[in-house]
């Protein structure tokens, strides 16, 4: 995970260095998914005029009361197009994501994944999909964002009777289409 995360800063710097007329970056964290308990970063890098490249990493490591669980890890870069300028305005991208995952004995509301009450799955996901968002400079440095992103997932997962249990009862797979991506970013720019 860290020689993934590593690789994907470097290219970063490389391309930032690349294109000097064209680069700027920025540095980011989804407020969402820190509701969520999940430390993030992202970094954004001016290609051209019009399209930058973004990068967000997540990782929940904690295991809560009574071993209640909710753990993963999270990759997912983007390719924007800005509609007026880049790092300012409407833009619409195509982003990809994948990454792992330990859950189970946690509740969530209004009946969202009910099975996560009594089972445990762990396994990974890949996917992708398309974006839509808008930017708001509010100074020189910083900037507020809103993401939204539709797209697909397919998940391969081992199913366990209950959060404590380490018997294997099952295994499968599920295809999923919906929402990928929801973000409320705080952005520094560099």
């Amino acid at each position: 995970m860290q020689r993934t995360l590593g690789r994907a800063l470097l290219l970063l710097a490389f391309l930032a260095g690349s294109h000097q007329a064209e680069a700027q970056i920025s540095l980011k964290n989804n407020l969402l998914y820190d509701a969520s308990l999940t430390p993030n970063i992202g970094m954004e890098v001016g290609l051209a005029r019009k399209w930058t490249f973004d990068a967000t990493f997540g990782l929940n490591p904690w295991t809560f009361n009574d071993n209640k669980k909710w753990r993963h890890w999270l990759v997912q870069p983007e390719a924007r197009y800005w509609f007026c300028e880049k790092f300012n305005g409407h833009f619409v991208g195509l982003h990809l994501m994948g990454g792992e995952f330990n859950a189970g004995g946690v509740k969530f509301p209004f009946g969202i994944a009910p099975c996560l009450h009594h089972n445990r799955y762990e396994g990974w996901y890949a996917g992708g999909g398309l974006v839509y968002g808008y930017q708001w400079p509010v100074s020189r440095h910083f900037s507020v964002e809103t993401v939204i992103g539709l797209g697909y997932d397919y998940l391969k997962y081992k199913k366990f009777p209950c959060e404590h249990c380490g018997t294997q009862t099952g295994e499968g797979h599920y295809n999923y289409i919906g929402p990928t991506k929801v973000a409320l970013n705080m952005i520094y720019n560099l």
